[in-house]
């Protein structure tokens, strides 16, 4: 109320007569302070005793002569209304019950303030309703409790009991006492109060009220409970409501829903199904809750159990089954906690769902859900279970500490799960099989036990901009048949492949990061295949990308840097296509091919890596064309061990050590290749080899341009070797080689040039670059089979000592080196360099297989 709902003839002075005449001359206390009263609800309008007046709101005055009467107060009335301390008042107020309440409150200012306090209305509420938070009822199907301190307007005591004033009560044993006492619960006539949930169904039936019921604490055993119409059921106790109004059924489904309960609620209260035999009953018989065909009660603050061993706790069944379940705990089940199932559908939001003995959850047969929020943990078996058509839109949810998997997806299912955490399953995270679909976006899936995501026999799932990371073994793992997309997704941390691909797989996997793991990048092998294109591959510790036994992917436009070790590993019939990369900064290999790999590498840039550009071994194939080679610490290529492979215009350039170097057997054909501005040969060639080199540029090197030695052979045809340091072809002694056509000119000949100068050719090698010359050994200075010594210095230095030509090929001179007892002459100041190494330093072969 306000100061103008009090007609000004009710507002005495408290110097009129009443203050005058008290014969108590109590000293009245200050009034509570002023409060606004919410106005009195229509369903509290039977407690005015006329007809033209509602609680809270007084009836006009009559009009005579057309102006207001002016009649002044009794003394004993003012005497009441304005003299007698609050407390006394508040003593009396005590005594009423709410509709008399109601009219007091409409005599005067001082009265509605005082008939406002919430303590008179905390007594009254818990007396009829029994909680102890208000519980507020703003609009059909929404029910909560409050905080009385935290809650905006002064009095919520009253105005829940405006709200839930017109339900009806379940509460066994008071109906006869009610209505054995008329006098004391004089002006609750409307109430109505029934022994069972039955019979408060039946009276609505007959329309004894609106629908509102109120079950108050208890267990209300084998009752039954088929709703037809849209009742409103709600559980009524003290302190938490739901464990003490306890409805449970040992024979049938404890709550039917059927068609014409469209706008139902049911909430805060237990609802158990406890069969004397848990298991005798066909899968679908029996329920907690059963939610069937063209309905979509309300489901709010429940905690909902089942020990039965073939029903599920919650069955949603049927078309036009739409249900709203929120703020529920189905937990400790002994088969499935929530299934739904033939088309139906339904919102199901901020509920705990837990240790279950089979799924969390179950979606079937085109079941299609809204589920958000949802809490769902350490199930006995899966979290989420959708298949034979399941579908879904799962949002938001917490899954995690389940024993299978936390979200499996089966047989046609197509859900669609976003923003949920799937984590510290004891299998997998995700598992999609058996032609499963779905689509997963922004998820963190982590610290799962095997796979954060696993995708088998034909499934299609797209997997999209998840966040999957620090799980036990892979991060995503496709096998036996399985596709997919999988896209813009972060994973890292895993402690086995980022991706693993295998058993004809064929996923696309595009735009993803894939880092830091614990073991490779990308794993594709026993005829693995897949698109892998826009990736970036970083910083893993073993292989970017592993291509094995059989598999053939498509590698296209990735990013693949900074590992630990290779960053493309082909080996044993390792196939696939490798194209428009760019891989750079690898302690190993930029790319590795061996064991029969014959994969085809064209266009990529192959830059930074610490043990070479391409290693071609062990049997390798390849064809390798159009490739951008440069800047790496070894050779730009290297060919060994009975490897064969095809590189045609490749540009290979700028290394910190040779071009291409092939050794040990290694083959292959080199064709139109651009091969500069390398630190050591543009082509080297050694023991036991026999490559072809047809119509190549090898030009600007640092050191020479070809140089073939330790009995290799080689076929050149039209090849152009100019401008190179120390000359253009050197053979060693007993080198023999099939040339044709070739132009070797322009070359600056520093070796030849040094020796006709009389310098020490130390002057012009380094710890990098050899010069390829006639050297000698000195068996007076007693040098060792691993040193060498050049002419000039046999000539100057080693004058009349016991001196052997051993033969024309790669070395430094030991003597500039000033690794000999006498000191060189020729060379200057000594360094302290060791033995000479005939051929380049040998590339480091990946150790792969050994953490496979």
């Amino acid at each position: 109320f306000t100061d103008d709902d009090v007609p000004a003839d009710m507002v005495a002075e408290e110097s009129g007569p009443g203050a005058q005449n008290s014969p108590y001359q109590l000293r009245r206390k200050t009034l509570l302070p002023k409060r606004t009263a919410c106005p009195t609800k229509s369903s509290m309008e039977g407690a005015s005793t006329s007809a033209t007046e509602n609680f809270g709101h007084r009836a006009k005055r009559a009009r005579v002569s057309g102006k207001s009467q002016d009649l002044s107060a009794a003394p004993a009335e003012q005497y009441l209304q304005e003299k007698l301390p609050d407390e006394v008042v508040l003593k009396i107020f005590s005594y009423l019950l709410e509709q008399d309440l109601c009219r007091a409150a409409c005599v005067c200012k001082r009265f509605s303030e005082l008939a406002n306090d919430p303590i008179l209305w905390k007594r009254l509420y818990m007396e009829v309703f029994e909680y102890t938070r208000p519980m507020m009822h703003p609009e059909p199907g929404k029910f909560y409790q409050i905080n009385p301190e935290e809650y905006e307007h002064p009095n919520p005591w009253k105005e829940s009991f405006q709200q839930l004033y017109k339900g009806a009560h379940v509460k066994p044993g008071f109906a006869e006492h009610f209505y054995s006492n008329p006098a004391r619960y004089k002006g609750r006539e409307n109430m109505l109060y029934y022994d069972t949930i039955e019979d408060a169904l039946g009276g609505v039936q007959e329309a004894h009220f609106d629908g509102l019921i109120f079950v108050h604490s208890g267990i209300y055993t084998d009752e039954w409970i088929y709703i037809e119409s849209p009742i409103t059921m709600i559980g009524a106790a003290p302190g938490k409501v739901a464990d003490k109004v306890i409805i449970e059924n040992t024979r049938d489904s404890t709550f039917v829903f059927m068609e014409g309960s469209e706008d139902a609620y049911v909430g805060y209260m237990t609802i158990r199904f406890n069969p004397d035999d848990k298991s005798a009953q066909h899968h679908n018989a029996h329920h907690c809750l059963e939610i069937t065909v063209n309905c979509s009660p309300i489901i709010d603050h429940c905690i909902i159990r089942s020990t039965c061993t073939v029903g599920s706790a919650v069955c949603v069944s049927g078309q036009g089954a739409c249900p709203t379940i929120k703020h529920c705990n189905i937990s400790d089940c002994e088969n499935v906690g929530l299934y739904i199932t033939d088309h139906a559908q339904g919102i199901y939001e901020d509920n705990e769902i837990s240790n279950n003995a089979l799924a969390g959850i179950w979606v079937k047969n085109h079941g299609n859900p809204i589920i958000r929020r949802n809490h769902i943990h350490h199930g006995r078996d899966v979290g989420v279970f959708t298949f034979d058509h399941g579908m879904g839109y799962f949002e938001s949810c917490n899954i995690h500490r389940n024993r299978i998997a936390g979200f499996e997806v089966k047989a046609y299912a197509n859900p669609t799960v976003v923003r949920c955490e799937i984590h510290h399953g004891q299998t997998g995270g995700i598992y999609v099989h058996e032609k499963g679909r779905g689509q997963f976006i922004e998820n963190k899936i982590y610290a799962n036990n095997f796979a954060g995501v696993w995708i088998t026999s034909n499934s299609d799932p797209t997997i999209r901009g998840n966040a999957i990371f620090n799980g036990n073994q892979g991060g995503v793992y496709i096998f036996g048949d399985g596709r997919g997309l999988i896209e813009g997704n972060d994973i890292y941390g895993n402690a086995l492949a980022g991706i693993q691909i295998r058993t004809n797989s064929c996923p696309i996997v595009r735009h993803n990061k894939i880092h830091d793991g614990q073991h490779g990048g990308i794993y594709v092998h026993e005829k693995g295949q897949g698109v892998i294109e826009e990736n970036e591959v970083y910083s893993n510790t073993l292989a970017g990308v592993w291509v094995t036994t059989g598999s053939t992917p498509v590698l296209r436009r990735n990013r693949i840097h900074s590992g630990k070790q290779v960053g493309v590993y082909f080996y044993d019939n390792g196939h696939g296509v490798l194209e428009d990369n760019d891989i750079y900064n690898h302690m190993y290999s930029g790319v590795q091919i061996r064991t029969g790999s014959n994969p085809k590498i064209r266009r990529n840039k192959i830059w930074g890596g610490q043990n070479g550009g391409i290693l071609v071994y062990n049997s390798g194939l390849g064809f390798i064309e159009d490739n951008e080679i440069f800047d790496n610490a070894m050779a730009g290529v290297w060919i060994k061990t009975d490897s064969n492979p095809t590189l045609r215009r490749n540009k290979i350039h700028d290394g910190r050590d040779g071009g291409i170097c092939i050794f040990n057997g290694g083959r292959g054909l080199l064709e139109e290749n651009d091969i500069f501005r390398n630190a050591q040969a543009g082509v080297l060639i050694s023991t036991n080899s026999h490559p072809v080199l047809r119509k190549n540029r090898i030009f600007d090197g640092f050191a020479a341009g070809i140089e073939i030695t330790n009995h290799a052979t080689a076929t050149l045809e039209g090849n152009q070797i100019f401008n190179n340091r120390f000359g253009g072809l050197f053979l060693a002694s007993g080198v023999n080689v099939t040339m044709k056509d070739n132009k070797i000119m322009n070359n600056q000949d520093a070796i030849e040039k040094a020796v006709s100068r009389g310098q020490c050719l130390y002057k012009i090698s380094s710890y990098t670059s050899y010069p390829m010359h006639d050297f000698y050994r000195c068996h007076t200075c007693n040098t060792t089979d691993r040193n060498a010594i050049c002419v000039n210095c046999i000539k100057k230095c080693h004058q009349g000592h016991d001196v052997e030509f051993i033969r024309h090929d790669r070395f430094f001179c030991d003597c500039g080196a000033g690794t000999l007892s006498n000191p060189c002459t020729l060379a200057g100041e000594p360094t302290h360099d060791t033995d000479t190494l005939y051929d380049s330093a040998p590339p480091i072969e990946s150790n792969t297989l050994q953490h496979n």
